[in-house]
């Protein structure tokens, strides 16, 4: 259903009978022109199926951590590894394919098309995994229906609600089975109610395997999430129920 991920360039072979983690950070640093140092020296596991929040404030670096776990952004020095897969060496080509294998992502705004219907919008997220046509459709259509939403599949995006459209993109993020599920403050344009009602679907995807990195400023929403990793002047400064 997916295509193969990156296996020689740039990749490493994990210890015979040790699952890497999800993802990993060694020695990680960001630095911007100014300078300015987004993040310092961080190093970071998180395991399969674990479910973290990384929480901090404006500024603090938590949306940057999130953008190297995602392979969306490279680190100043350090390492990055994906199931152990090392991404410094990585062309550009072999990054996209790393993502879709692996990596799911959910964000604030919803980045859905406006011309594509719901069910199409989520299968965009299979373009780049090999998939035939008619089984995107068929996979979107599973995908809408595990987030409680495939009753709405024909409608366009400016049909539905706030609550909704997030949904689609969560099902947009999971259609492809990621290993890691990235979501960067994704209750954030939505009302209280509808909020609860999204991570409470993240939290169900949690239980069903789905290995979950949420990042936030409310602490509220860090406290139901089991793991939390407090971030601050880009530094880790507290980590509470990560296994190591």
């Amino acid at each position: 259903m997916t295509t193969a991920p990156p296996a020689t360039t740039g990749s490493v072979t994990p210890i015979a009978g040790d699952t890497p983690p999800a993802v990993e950070l060694r020695s990680v640093t960001k630095t911007y022109p100014g300078p300015v140092v987004a993040l310092d020296q961080v190093s970071l596991q998180v395991r399969r199926g674990q479910a973290v929040a990384i929480v901090g404030a404006s500024g603090s670096g938590k949306s940057t951590l999130l953008h190297l776990m995602g392979t969306l952004d490279a680190p100043t020095t350090g390492e990055v590894l994906i199931d152990g897969h090392r991404t410094e060496h990585l062309a550009d080509r072999q990054l996209a394919g790393l993502r879709s294998h692996y990596l799911g992502f959910v964000f604030q705004q919803f980045h859905l098309s406006d011309r594509l219907t719901a069910l199409d919008n989520v299968a965009s997220g299979l373009l780049y995994c090999g998939v035939a046509r008619r089984q995107r459709r068929t996979l979107a259509l599973d995908a809408l229906d595990m987030v409680g939403i495939s009753r709405r599949a024909g409608n366009l995006p400016y049909q539905l609600s706030g609550g909704e459209r997030q949904r689609v993109a969560i099902a947009r993020a999971v259609v492809h089975r990621p290993l890691l599920l990235l979501a960067d403050e994704p209750t954030g344009a939505l009302d209280s109610a509808n909020g609860r009602a999204v991570l409470d679907l993240l939290l169900d995807l949690h239980r069903t395997g789905t290995t979950l990195v949420v990042i936030t400023h409310d602490p509220n929403i860090a406290a139901r999430l089991p793991a939390r990793v407090q971030v601050a002047d880009g530094h880790i400064q507290r980590v509470e129920g990560l296994q190591p």
